[in-house]
């Protein structure tokens, strides 16, 4: 499938190969969780995929326009909270922008970086369906 991602786990305890076409990255579980630390955990990975898909959806869009866009910084944290009825995740994204930019061009990006594709599928609702092989 060309949108298809394998994660594949061996003997190593929570050491996690991750697959997409000709790419592979690592991730795992801290040693106080009982892993082996070898690369992001599973939720700094999911706030990886946005920041990542923020900064080049700015970036493109600043290159389009031609901006002296520099740098784009991403601090992305996340919080959540149980209530009786539900559990809520709130993330907090803190941009940034290097470059001589004017406060309507930063203004616009800021705007253009809740349009990247990884905030639409997370602020919409999601339906996740397991099939057994």
């Amino acid at each position: 499938m060309e949108n298809e991602v394998v994660v594949t786990i061996g003997q190593v305890p929570y050491t996690t190969s991750v697959q997409y076409g000709k790419h592979q990255i690592i991730a795992d579980e801290p040693e106080e969780l009982g892993g082996e630390d070898q690369g992001i955990n599973p939720t700094p990975l999911l706030l990886s995929s946005l920041g990542t898909c923020k900064a080049i959806t700015v970036k493109m869009y600043a290159d389009r326009k031609k901006w002296p866009l520099e740098e784009v910084i991403v601090r992305l944290t996340y919080e959540v909270q149980i209530s009786e009825q539900q559990q809520t995740t709130y993330i907090k994204c803190h941009i940034s922008f290097k470059g001589d930019l004017d406060t309507e061009q930063k203004t616009r990006l800021f705007k253009i970086a809740d349009r990247c594709p990884v905030h639409k599928i997370l602020t919409n609702p999601i339906v996740i369906s397991s099939n057994h092989l």
